[in-house]
């Protein structure tokens, strides 16, 4: 979309199940019908030509991974550490919260790994990461990813909620103004 579009885009990570406990639980336990879920999730990957997704059999805790993408951010890595962490979990069926897994991801990501260790338990950024969500709560986000695209000034934010196809993206970027590349 960055492509064709000319926009600014700003990530936030959100913790969405912060009730998730460590190792996570599986996803059949918190979804009534996970296997027609993530058959969709699936198919809608398929659309944007992934098609090696292995849709996750346990819902993760996102915490420790989130306070190591703020140390990202800060070291010009977030880009690179998201893209990883993504295909980790989505593509190769990886976990992303032990330190193992943490190391891996942020050695792949260009991101010191003992630092990623430390951010990711570091009270700072996990009280970092805990009031992301509590802004993101409070600006009415209830779903992820959640788009906002911010017109010029004195309209409305346009927000799109929830994996779209890039047509209903492209049609918020055009609506709020954003020009053509």
């Amino acid at each position: 979309m960055q492509e064709e579009f000319d926009l600014e885009l700003t990530w936030v990570g959100y913790e969405l199940h912060p009730e998730t406990p460590a190792g996570g639980v599986p996803l059949a336990s918190w979804l009534p019908n996970a296997d027609a879920m993530l058959g969709y999730v699936k198919t809608f990957a398929e659309g944007f030509g992934i098609p090696d997704l292995a849709p996750p059999t346990r819902l993760a805790p996102t915490r420790r991974v989130l306070a190591v993408a703020r140390l990202a951010r800060e070291v010009g890595r977030l880009d690179s550490l998201r893209v990883v962490a993504f295909d980790a979990y989505w593509r190769r069926g990886w976990g992303i919260e032990s330190d193992e897994d943490l190391r891996w991801i942020a050695r792949e990501a260009g991101v010191d790994p003992q630092a990623a260790l430390a951010a990711a338990s570091d009270p700072a950024r996990l009280a970092d990461v805990a009031a992301a969500r509590r802004e993101a709560i409070a600006a009415g986000v209830t779903g992820v990813p959640t788009f906002d695209f911010v017109p010029l000034a004195g309209r409305e934010p346009i927000r799109v909620v929830g994996c779209q196809r890039y047509e209903v993206l492209a049609d918020a970027a055009r609506r709020a103004g954003a020009a053509h590349r």
